[in-house]
């Protein structure tokens, strides 16, 4: 029913900035609440920053106010803006849609971000 790709990982600096983006191809709204995960070689997958389809966002307490999500519901897709990142946000990040009715989810493959100090 919905199928994520994201795009916009790369390898940048600390303090550098990067924007992923995640494009479904299937509608999301208003059936999904959207979210971006992140993890590393050896962790857990962990939450970094969800958006509702109301518009409502929560971030992970490592984020403090570096991450912005959003998303654009005509466009379907869904961004994370990164700023400030620091060597410890290198991670797989990866796009979730969450059905907001269901115990349903869908995941993309996810995209490389590596931050070098």
């Amino acid at each position: 029913q919905v199928q994520l790709v994201e795009s916009g990982g790369g390898l940048v600096q600390a303090g550098g900035s990067l924007r992923l983006s995640c494009a479904a191809s299937g509608s999301i709204f208003p059936m999904y609440t959207m979210a971006w995960y992140r993890q590393a070689p050896g962790k857990q997958r962990e939450l970094v920053a969800t958006i509702t389809n109301g518009g409502t966002t929560n971030y992970a307490n490592f984020v403090e106010a570096r991450f912005t999500i959003s998303r654009d519901n005509a466009k379907n897709t869904v961004a994370l803006q990164m700023n400030s990142l620091k060597p410890e946000d290198t991670a797989v990040y990866t796009c979730n849609a969450s059905h907001i009715y269901y115990n349903r989810d869908y995941w993309g493959q996810g995209t490389q971000v590596t931050v070098s100090s």
